[in-house]
Parts: C-alpha cells; structure tokens; sequence
C-alpha cells in the first residue's frame, strides 16, 4: 500500500475535524454575549415602549417573548455569538417579510429597533465600566 492511497482520507478525516471545532465554537457564545443579550431584551421587556412588528404594535413583554423565541432560533445554529449579532439578526426586522421592527417610547417618535437596541448596549457596557464611586 503506497502512501497516496493514505493521504486523502486522513485529509478529508483533518478537515472534518476542523469544521466540526468551528461549529463546536460558533455554537457557544461567551457568558459576556450571553448575558448582554439577556441585558437587552430584559431592558426591552422592562421598558414600557411598545414594538412595531409587521405593520402591528406589540407591548414590551410580547416584544421580549418574540426576540427570545428569535434568539433560540439562532442560537441552536450558532448565528447569535455576540450581543451586535443578536440586534442585526433578530432585533432590526422581521425574519419573515424583511419589514425593520421599530420601537416607541411613551411621547417620542418611533426609532428603528436597531438603533434602540445598539444605545441600550451601549448603555450597559457604560454603566460595567464606569468605577463605583466610593
């Protein structure tokens, strides 16, 4: 038996083995994504704003079951690993007819979810960092 005839099988077997610890990785978000999108659609949940999906607007409680339910979804495919990918992938817009999802909070104009979603994450990384004061 020559050594060509081993070769490509112990490529296809290396390659294998590397595509499985991409998916392996990609699966698992660290506990800092995992808990900054907790972050974020707890902050929706708790924010009294209402959301706009599909043309219908939704109270805040019905908009975190929607984007959780959304975020399972892209988790068991490993499409969420981080808190910017969870508001492109499930927080802007509809999955189902492309529409954005908007929000709108008591007296103001309705913004983008994106863009509601990306302040508050920028508000909680802002609020981690900053020192207590003594």
């Amino acid at each position: 038996m020559s050594c060509f005839a081993i070769r490509p099988p112990l490529r296809s077997l290396a390659a294998a083995a590397l595509l499985l610890a991409c998916a392996v990785a990609a699966a698992a978000p660290s506990a800092q994504a995992e808990r900054e999108t907790e972050q974020l659609i707890q902050a929706l949940g708790q924010s009294g704003c209402q959301f706009e999906r599909n043309g219908g607007w939704h109270d805040a409680v019905q908009a975190q079951g929607h984007l959780r339910k959304k975020l399972a979804y892209l988790r068991k495919r490993g499409l969420a690993d981080s808190a910017e990918l969870f508001i492109e992938r499930a927080g802007s817009q509809s999955s189902l007819s492309g529409k954005p999802y908007r929000v709108r909070c008591g007296d103001r104009p309705a913004v983008s979810s994106a863009s509601w979603l990306q302040a508050k994450l920028v508000q909680l990384r802002g609020a981690r960092a900053t020192p207590p004061s003594p």
